[in-house]
């Protein structure tokens, strides 16, 4: 049987994975899964674990945190490009969001044990922001603007609150509004596209922020990106709407729009923060493409 090597962030989930962890695992063993185990000790560490795992021969990973370990797993695996053999990811969600699991279920936790038992794998496509420091990989959302503002506030000040966390980062960001423009084009369109808008979010699954379904119509499967823009609204309007960004219904607002692309292209003349599943990177974006299939998870 292939060994799994699972990645334990003990910081996940306010310290919540630290106690939860060693118990799970165990029982994954019992049932018959044979697992490594190896810890992370600081922010990007999982990154350079998951890199040294896959050169010493391990394709079977269990990313045992949140959506940001995840994150950092899948970006040590895909840090030199598509790993040239196979490799396939499950979860033991034990962090504060874990968004891209609702998708697919309310239990994340028995249902990834479930599918980790199963060996129940589905390629799904993954999202490549290509900036000014290299590639960074998403298998969840990336996002500008307002999102990004409150995944900034909410990871420095609100995170240990976990889901009221995100409701205290947005009502902060709220009063400290900012509508900006990030120029951007997409699929070979000629015209870049100057408008200001609330946010703008690229998607590869539906939820975003634990709980806020950002992008109903994503789908982690088909080849596209999600592209939702929520233009100029004000403050009234966003507080009057803000229960709408957890039932996907804000897309009906007149000042929203969607569309599924396959590429985009950025004109942002400077550094912004940049929200990637959860985690917010300072960078200046070039492009956004999609890479269709491109790791197996077990769900």
């Amino acid at each position: 049987m292939e060994r799994f090597i699972a990645i334990v962030n003990p910081a996940a989930g306010g310290g919540r994975a630290a106690g939860l962890a060693g118990p799970k695992l165990a029982e994954l063993r019992r049932q018959g899964l044979a697992i490594d185990v190896i810890a992370s000790s600081s922010p990007g560490h999982a990154t350079q674990l998951a890199r040294e795992a896959y050169a010493q021969g391990y394709r079977r990973f269990l990313a045992v945190g949140g959506d940001g370990t995840v994150n950092e797993i899948i970006n040590g695996l895909f840090s030199d490009g598509a790993p040239q053999r196979r490799v396939a990811l499950g979860f033991l969600p034990f962090g504060t969001g874990n968004s891209f699991l609702r998708d697919f279920t309310k239990d994340g936790v028995a249902h990834s044990v479930g599918a980790l038992l199963a060996g129940r794998t589905k390629a799904i496509d993954l999202l490549r922001l290509t900036h000014a420091n290299g590639d960074t990989y998403s298998f969840n959302f990336i996002s500008l603007g307002f999102t990004a503002d409150v995944g900034a506030i909410t990871n420095r000040l609100f995170k240990p609150f976990g889901h009221r966390g995100y409701l205290l980062g947005v009502l902060v960001k709220v009063v400290q509004l900012h509508r900006r423009s990030f120029a951007l084009r997409s699929d070979g369109e000629k015209e870049w596209d100057e408008r200001r808008a609330l946010f703008l979010t690229f998607n590869n699954s539906q939820y975003a922020g634990g709980t806020m379904q950002i992008a109903p119509d994503a789908n982690p499967f088909d080849g596209l990106i999600e592209f939702v823009r929520w233009g100029p609204i004000g403050r009234l309007d966003l507080l009057r709407n803000l229960p709408r960004l957890y039932d996907g219904s804000h897309t009906q607002h007149p000042l929203c729009e969607r569309k599924s692309v396959r590429r985009l292209e950025f004109n942002v003349p400077e550094l912004v923060d940049v929200m990637i599943d959860g985690e917010v990177l300072t960078v200046k974006p070039a492009s956004l493409d999609i890479l269709p299939g491109a790791l197996d998870v077990y769900i």
